[in-house]
């Protein structure tokens, strides 16, 4: 038995030969405590249809993600996340839920049973069918949204400063013209996209300042800034890593595109290979999954400017193999079953 909400997460969490739960019925705030600032919510309660009752009551969610979409159960059990180090993700809000098990028991977690409540804030639907749950709120407020288009190196030469600095803090980066129109974000007029940034930053409005619905400086309820609208919806994967390393994968995920091309040319993923890495100790490991796509080039010069020290160090030599010479190698070539492919998908 799984249980289904919106479909947002992109994951096959409720691929099943057996039943399937929807409980969009189970929603809406079952009740506040307006002196602890904790709501309890049906579990098929959208997030878009929190921010406005909460509102009202003089309270509002402590952060959210630039979606709305998505049911609180499940924004709570994948561990949905909006931007800003001093907050958790929507499962650190989570104090409590009642959880009905495989065996028909209802469980009610919260602060008392710290196991089980840790166990029950990222559970993917893994320990039973979650009705209520509990969140700590705050009090509501407003937001002062600042959005700039800037060139990647703007962004990176201080990005850790202004991620401390700032309430909330995110961008997107944009490898091609296509990227833009992903994200259903509109450039500003005359800009391109090829190596820039969408950014990001909020911080709260004091209450004297008055509401603001300049484009890109808007200051409105929480609620309201946070969302971004995306249409159609779009397939992505999200990886977190500690704030210290964020950089370094930032500029890891952009140096190793340096042919910029778009999906279309890209066309459809050709094959995919899973597995291990162990290092040097043998019991340490990463796990990965790469996926492979065929492009032809008619002159291509491999650009490195941006590589790491260690990837200068490692990396001894790089050129163009054509088929037969790759086949005939003799070589131990990487990833595992590449030489077979290579023979099956181009050769036959």
């Amino acid at each position: 038995m799984r249980v289904v909400a919106t479909g947002h997460s992109f994951t096959p969490l409720i691929e099943t030969d057996g039943l399937v739960l929807d409980l969009k019925a189970i929603n809406g705030i079952r009740s506040v405590d307006l002196d602890k600032k904790r709501v309890v919510l049906g579990s098929g309660t959208q997030i878009k249809d929190i921010g406005e009752p909460l509102w009202e009551k003089g309270l509002g969610l402590r952060n959210q993600g630039d979606i709305d979409a998505q049911r609180i159960a499940g924004a709570i059990s994948t561990g949905t996340h909006g931007s800003g180090t001093q907050f958790g993700s929507f499962s650190a809000s989570m104090t409590g839920c009642r959880l009905v098990t495989a065996s028909g028991d209802v469980l009610e977690v919260n602060e008392s049973t710290p196991e089980l409540l840790a166990a029950a804030q990222v559970s993917v639907g893994m320990l039973g069918v979650m009705t209520d749950v509990e969140m700590q709120v705050r009090d509501r407020y407003r937001l002062r949204e600042s959005i700039g288009h800037e060139p990647f190196e703007d962004v990176m030469s201080n990005f850790l400063e202004r991620v401390k600095k700032h309430r909330n803090f995110a961008f997107f980066w944009f490898p091609s013209e296509e990227s833009a129109a992903l994200y259903n974000i509109e450039l500003p007029p005359g800009e391109k996209a090829t190596d820039t940034c969408h950014v990001k930053v909020f911080e709260e409005a004091d209450p004297s300042e008055p509401d603001n619905f300049i484009y890109r400086q808007r200051v409105d309820r929480a609620y309201k800034i946070y969302i971004m609208e995306y249409s159609p919806n779009f397939h992505e994967l999200e990886y977190f890593v500690p704030l210290n390393k964020a950089e370094a994968a930032i500029r890891e995920l952009r140096e190793e595109t340096g042919l910029r091309v778009t999906p279309a040319e890209l066309g459809e993923q050709i094959w995919q290979t899973a597995g291990k890495w162990f290092w040097g100790d043998g019991e340490n490991h990463h796990t990965y999954v790469d996926y492979y796509f065929a492009l032809q080039v008619s002159d291509f010069e491999v650009d490195a400017s941006d590589w790491t020290e260690d990837e200068r160090r490692d990396v001894l030599e790089f050129r163009w193999w054509n088929i037969a010479d790759l086949i005939d190698a003799g070589e131990n070539v990487g990833p595992h079953g590449l030489v077979d492919f290579v023979r099956h998908h181009f050769l036959n």
